[in-house]
């Protein structure tokens, strides 16, 4: 049996099971919680995630950056460009091989350094809210669920249309994804 809802005539049932919404508004509703706390620091949980990224491997081709965050390009350059003019870092000039390479300023090192305490307490604060043992069977699921979507991306059929991002051929071998212990556990 159908729904019809709004008035519109249009069936939307299965629509409130969505992968994307329900995936993306959780995303809204965390991003939110994170970013109320990172406040007091001057940068956004976004933000936070590019500096932790780049403490962790730089310098990183926009490429890399881009894949080890499982953002585009297009995206993370804009991003890129804003926390370069907020001085938090720095963007090469293309190489030989056509790269730019994205490394941490000293203000993006001590923004990173001032807004790892706020984070602590939100991640411990979220964490004791959904249970520790909870979060790393929730994280495993996380990392298979964007394997299972990116083996879906790169086997759809060639008429779809939609924007898709280049893995390096290693990653492609590895299903795409492993799981990031970039903000620990």
């Amino acid at each position: 049996m159908s729904k019809r809802l709004g008035g519109t005539g249009l069936d939307l049932s299965g629509a409130g099971y969505c992968v994307a919404f329900n995936s993306r508004k959780a995303a809204r509703a965390i991003t939110k919680l994170y970013d109320l706390e990172l406040a007091p620091s001057g940068i956004r949980s976004t933000q936070f995630a590019v500096l932790i990224t780049l403490a962790r491997s730089q310098p990183v081709s926009i490429g890399g950056l881009a894949e080890a965050m499982l953002i585009d390009t297009t995206t993370l350059t804009r991003s890129l460009r804003l926390m370069r003019k907020q001085g938090l870092l720095t963007i090469s000039e293309r190489s030989t091989m056509r790269q730019r390479f994205v490394t941490l300023t000293r203000e993006g090192t001590s923004a990173l350094e001032k807004s790892l305490p706020q984070w602590r307490r939100v991640q411990t604060r979220f964490l004791n809210a959904i249970g520790k043992e909870h979060w790393k069977v929730l994280q495993q699921e996380l990392a298979r669920l964007s394997a299972i979507a990116r083996t879906l991306e790169t086997s759809r059929p060639p008429t779809a249309t939609v924007a898709s991002r280049t893995l390096s051929p290693g990653a492609a071998k590895r299903g795409g994804y492993v799981i990031d212990d970039t903000f620990g556990a």
